[in-house]
């Protein structure tokens, strides 16, 4: 077992297949192929399930991955530190609903353990395609949200995609809205207050069910309904169209000034559990721990327009 063939395994579930995977690693298919199975007999297991979608992990080939991402890291680590002529370049992934508290995270995580060469990524996007993105390792953290309507189903997909939740805070929905609309000035909205303007949320493509809505309350039956696919556009129709989404709140206050928007609690009684997923047998790297903090931290201080 060699670190190279550590590295294209991780590579292969990175890509989702043998094909991708050896142009990015600028080798030939056979090579890679050859390379992974020479692995698989070595270690008496197999990693992959090859089908004609792609390469999928087995529940060894999972196990595995978690180790494997490991010494990566520690080797890194060590070129980092003691082969002074080559600094490696980390790499670090998030998957999340359209938060602006995982963002700022991101940042601040960037700023202050980016060094000189990384590569992060943060993916906001669909519900289904954040626990898919854990669960393939193609994020090692994902943020979503659980609700007394939705928690049945998207802990039971949790469960069987083998990964956990984790909650970080617990709280009471919100809308949003621009500073200029009519409802702006009141300190408690109700559901009947809104409904003679547009209802805005994210949409969520294929798996557009209510379970994965990003938005709590997505069952009930509003008249104006827009859907929308990208965060900096939603605060476009907040302020065009007199439009609302429901959210938590957990907006830092800088990112709502800009933008002319304000928050204003929702008078109904659920409650918004956000946390994180993570894949059961792997542990977070360095990376991933300083940002689970910076996610608590950052939630818990009070910077969140609900607490003015």
């Amino acid at each position: 077992m060699t670190i190279q063939q550590l590295k294209y395994v991780i590579k292969t579930v990175e890509c989702g297949s043998i094909t991708e995977a050896a142009r990015q690693l600028f080798i030939s298919q056979p090579s890679l192929s050859n390379a992974i199975k020479e692995l698989e007999q070595e270690l008496k297991i197999n990693i992959f399930v090859r089908t004609n979608r792609g390469m999928t992990l087995t529940n060894d080939g999972f196990e595995f991955i978690g180790y494997a991402r490991q010494v990566i890291q520690q080797y890194e680590m060590l070129e980092e530190k003691y082969i002074k002529d080559k600094c490696s370049k980390q790499h670090f992934c998030v998957s999340t609903q359209h938060y602006g508290f995982a963002a700022n995270a991101f940042i601040s995580l960037i700023q202050q353990y980016g060094g000189d060469k990384y590569e992060f990524t943060i993916r906001e996007t669909k519900t289904f395609e954040i626990i898919d993105d854990v669960k393939t390792l193609r994020s090692e953290i994902g943020i979503i949200y659980l609700s007394n309507y939705n928690k049945t189903v998207i802990q039971k997909l949790i469960r069987e995609s083998n990964l956990k939740f984790l909650s970080l805070i617990k709280a009471k929905p919100h809308i949003f809205i621009s500073e200029n609309h009519p409802l702006a000035n009141k300190k408690l909205v109700s559901l009947e207050d809104l409904e003679d303007y547009p209802c805005l949320s994210f949409e969520q493509g294929t798996y557009n069910s209510f379970y994965f809505s990003e938005e709590i309350l997505s069952t009930r039956s509003v008249n104006k309904s827009i859907k929308i696919s990208d965060r900096a556009a939603i605060f476009d129709f907040m302020v065009g169209l007199n439009g609302y989404t429901i959210s938590s709140g957990m907006y830092p206050a800088y990112f709502l000034n800009g933008r002319k928007i304000t928050s204003i609690p929702l008078d109904v009684d659920e409650v918004i559990n956000i946390g994180v997923i993570v894949h059961k047998d792997i542990t977070l790297s360095h990376l991933g721990e300083v940002y689970l903090q910076m996610l608590k931290s950052l939630l818990h201080t009070g910077n969140n327009p609900s607490e003015k």
